[in-house]
């Protein structure tokens, strides 16, 4: 398994998990909202054809993997959340 260097912040969440001292501070209603947004964007029932550079695709490769997830759901999510206007561009304003 791949080790990971974490900051001071992360390395106490870990320590709290590991001693099942973790609690989460979600409220219920956010769970619940977070909850109906995964279902809703789970359900896929059309399927794309996209051509982008081998270049673009090897780093949302990589990316999805850093994310512990395969790349079509990472792109899939990208989509969703700038489809639905939840997408930013941070540097946008710089």
């Amino acid at each position: 398994m791949k080790e990971y260097k974490l900051d001071t912040e992360e390395q106490n969440i870990l320590d709290a998990f590991d001693a099942d001292e973790f609690r989460s501070d979600m409220t219920s209603s956010r769970r619940e909202s977070i909850k109906k947004s995964a279902v809703h964007a789970s359900k896929k029932d059309k399927r794309i054809n996209i051509r982008i550079s081998s270049r673009d695709l090897a780093v949302l490769q990589r990316r999805a993997l850093t994310e512990g997830m395969p790349y079509q759901t990472l792109l899939s999510s990208i989509l969703h959340k700038y489809a639905s206007g939840t997408l930013y561009d941070v540097t946008a304003n710089k």
